[in-house]
């Protein structure tokens, strides 16, 4: 448990980017979580807001260190967490892996557990996670993910990082995903 404990030494609170979210997504007032609704929002269509896929992008963007937080799946049936580069293409078709700027993990249809590898990397999962970990040590070249419940490694990515990196968070749910406050640490 002493490793886990230090992750809370890199907490960082996220929130959500609205000028980043697909028209498709809904935003919490708080910025802390977000779902599908049932209408499509009127936004500009600017520059850095996605198009195709429904995602959203974390406020915060990293150059260095360690980060850690943690995001409330619960019972999404499909979802997409992780980084990307900032510089990442937001218009028509994208393709989320590495090579692209993306490194995140996903589910589909409450049953595939896959990092978004290329080829993807299906994770052997005995549980579904219902709280995501995600901790991101950009001189190591790591993003790692966990079952925060269990505290269980489910993968890292090993990659060399340039340029600023964002949370990556991405779902076709009207259930939200939320960016939760990571508990205590004792």
């Amino acid at each position: 448990m002493d490793w886990w404990m230090e992750f809370g030494r890199y907490t960082v609170n996220v929130t959500l980017d609205p000028e980043t979210a697909h028209p498709d997504l809904v935003l919490s007032d708080d910025r802390k979580s977000v779902r599908r609704g049932n209408t499509r929002q009127n936004v500009p269509d600017t520059p850095q807001r996605f198009d195709t896929y429904p995602c959203v992008l974390g406020s915060e963007g990293f150059t260095s260190g360690r980060r850690y937080w943690e995001v409330e799946v619960g019972d999404v049936r499909n979802w997409t967490l992780g980084v990307c580069k900032d510089s990442v293409r937001r218009k028509g078709r994208i393709t989320l892996a590495p090579e692209e700027g993306f490194w995140t993990v996903g589910l589909w249809n409450k049953q595939r557990c896959l990092a978004l590898t290329s080829p993807v990397t299906k994770l052997p999962l005995s549980e579904i996670p219902r709280v995501v970990g995600i901790l991101l040590d950009y001189e190591a070249g790591k993003v790692s993910f966990y079952d925060a419940d269990d505290k269980s490694h489910l993968f890292t990515f090993t990659d060399s990082f340039t340029g600023k990196l964002r949370p990556f968070f991405g779902t076709y749910s009207e259930i939200p995903l939320r960016v939760r406050q990571v508990p205590a640490w004792n």
